[in-house]
């Protein structure tokens, strides 16, 4: 007997509330089309140019250390130093991953005795963040910026305090009103720390993200780059001295094994092309329209929302996986969103639009859509 039969047992109830998840591999020459992924741009499933491989030849595939000993190349920091170029913040920080940037960055500002705003429908990434650093918080329900001037309001008086959201949220397609909740905090003496991690690429001058387009600075602004840019890797961006601070004192980044400089140098062309991009975020948004348009015709339900990210409510657990394997049978990929990613009772299809999509993708995907079985 394995002191882990337990998890047989956790397993089969998950599967008994249609919340198993298995892999699905992508595979070369996958003939479904994509409306899963966040790719937004295409530049992802694009295969790497020959140009952009000889500009990597010189690199070595490790970086060997942390960041602290022996890690740092200057990939490293010609990456940063174009990621604080393309928000306009003064500096910036690279993390591996999303995941550990939010984790990192929060560990490191928040302590016990600080107060906390966070939107309910934050990523688990900052959700776990706030937890591991014990800091107080306070959850508002998503989008409410008269609930986060209550929250702040109520605060201690001598505690430190700060608001926390994300820029372009990922399941639901939708925003907080950024220009209100940057006053807010400058009425209550607040930090903002916003996640761009969907907006990036997107959104913005040259896909600078959503604080860029609506002139908000942020004190800690948090992006990636394996989403609409089409690598891998994450950063934090802000003053010179956040990136100080973090770098003696984000657990996330100073405990870890520097990215890889080749992949680093293949992030830094890819944040380059992305900027450039604007034909294809003008794709992508006259996408994004007219799916919407046409969906709204057909009286499909879908959430309030805008740009690439399209939920399509349907509730139960078990409707949400009969509905992207309706979509794959239909050609297209899209993924059944339950929780705990999302609040129980809010299952949804949650379907991505690319601006690499034609014409035809956008019928037949209208079509996949309109026709996915009710009940």
């Amino acid at each position: 007997m394995s002191r882990l039969d337990f998890l047989d047992a956790e397993l089969r109830f998950l599967e008994s509330q249609g919340l198993l998840r298995r892999p699905a591999v992508a595979r070369s020459g996958d003939s479904l089309r994509d409306a899963a992924s966040n790719d937004y741009l295409g530049f992802g499933a694009e295969p790497v140019s020959r140009a952009t491989l000889l500009a990597c030849v010189d690199l070595p595939l490790g970086a060997t250390a942390s960041r602290l000993i022996h890690g740092t190349s200057q990939t490293h920091i010609d990456l940063e130093e174009s990621v604080a170029d393309w928000v306009k913040l003064p500096a910036a920080l690279l993390f591996s991953t999303g995941y550990t940037a939010n984790v990192g960055a929060l560990t490191a500002l928040l302590r016990p005795s600080d107060v906390v705003v966070s939107d309910a429908l934050n990523h688990a990434s900052i959700i776990d963040g706030i937890r591991l650093s014990r800091a107080s918080v306070r959850i508002t329900p998503h989008l409410d910026v008269e609930a986060v001037a209550s929250a702040l309001t109520s605060a201690p008086a001598d505690a430190r305090r700060c608001v926390v959201v994300e820029s372009y949220y990922s399941m639901d397609g939708d925003g907080p009103d950024l220009r209100q909740l940057r006053r807010v905090c400058d009425d209550h003496d607040a930090a903002l720390i916003v996640d761009e991690a969907h907006a990036l690429g997107v959104y913005g001058p040259q896909g600078g993200g959503r604080c860029l387009e609506l002139g908000v600075a942020p004190e800690v602004l948090i992006g990636t780059l394996g989403k609409a840019v089409g690598a891998q890797g994450a950063f934090v961006a802000g003053t010179e001295t956040l990136r100080t601070w973090l770098w003696n004192r984000a657990r996330s980044f100073v405990f870890s094994t520097a990215p890889s400089p080749l992949l680093t140098r293949l992030a830094a062309l890819a944040v380059e092309r992305v900027r450039g991009a604007d034909d294809r975020r003008a794709r992508l948004h006259e996408l994004c329209a007219e799916v919407r348009t046409r969906l709204e015709e057909r009286r499909v339900p879908i959430a309030p929302s805008e740009g690439p990210i399209l939920p399509v409510l349907v509730g139960d657990n078990a409707r949400a996986v009969r509905a992207a394997e309706h979509l794959a049978a239909k050609g297209f990929r899209a993924q059944a969103i339950r929780p705990p990613t999302v609040p129980a009772g809010t299952a949804r299809l949650r379907a991505t639009i690319h601006a690499t999509w034609s014409d035809a993708d956008l019928h037949d995907f209208v079509e996949a859509v309109a026709s996915m079985p009710r009940d």
